[in-house]
């Protein structure tokens, strides 16, 4: 099993890593604003199951593949950045919008599929970005220890301990984007400008992982 203080710095780590602004931040905060909180987080459970996937990839040594094939990175990294701008266009080109009560929303006829859509939206943003994977590849090994026990259930550990707090950071901010919602929707022109504000920002990530 992992120590306890190895646990405690793996956690100030990653409390680190998930507190500076990203695709995943930016993704959540869009559609708690734009949707309501159970879009957030729903768009936050596609993102753990993205995690829990590069924790498992990572464990394989999938990252070590992509490090040996620096083509099959390019063609990964374009590839999410392709999908950031588009959904930085999609926001940029949706409607101002106005929430209904969560009562009309739950009885809308294409809920089933708006939830799968923004399941799967949370779920690429994150899966199409090698560095994701990376940063796994990277991190988990600095906290292992063989001579403690056995290396798979130290991986083991460590990743659930790495979904568990990406999902507690995505759903406080699914919740507090939700509450400010409350307060776009009376100003047509304070929507425009959340709009645009999360278009450009997707799209800056986008630039940098094409460059990077």
């Amino acid at each position: 099993m992992v120590s306890v203080d190895l646990l405690i710095a793996f956690v100030a780590a990653l409390i680190v890593v998930y507190a500076i602004p990203g695709p995943d931040m930016a993704l959540i905060l869009q559609t708690s604003i734009a949707r309501g909180p159970r879009e957030g987080l729903t768009a936050a459970c596609g993102l753990a199951l993205s995690r829990a996937t590069y924790v498992t990839l990572s464990a394989c040594g999938v990252a070590a593949l992509l490090k040996a094939a620096p083509w099959l990175y390019e063609v990964v990294r374009y590839g999410g950045a392709l999908y950031l701008a588009y959904v930085a266009v999609q926001i940029f080109r949706s409607p101002l919008f106005a929430l209904a009560p969560a009562g009309e929303r739950a009885a809308s006829a294409g809920e089933g599929a708006a939830l799968r859509q923004t399941f799967l939206k949370g779920l690429l943003t994150n899966l199409l970005n090698p560095k994701a994977l990376l940063f796994c590849s990277v991190l988990l090994p600095q906290f292992i220890r063989p001579a403690t026990g056995p290396v798979a259930l130290q991986v083991t550990e460590l990743g659930v301990v790495l979904v568990i707090v990406g999902a507690l950071f995505d759903t406080l901010y699914a919740l507090g984007a939700a509450r400010i919602s409350t307060v776009l929707r009376k100003y047509p022109l304070a929507q425009t400008l959340q709009r645009w504000t999360f278009s450009a920002a997707l799209i800056g990530f986008a630039v940098r992982l094409s460059l990077d």
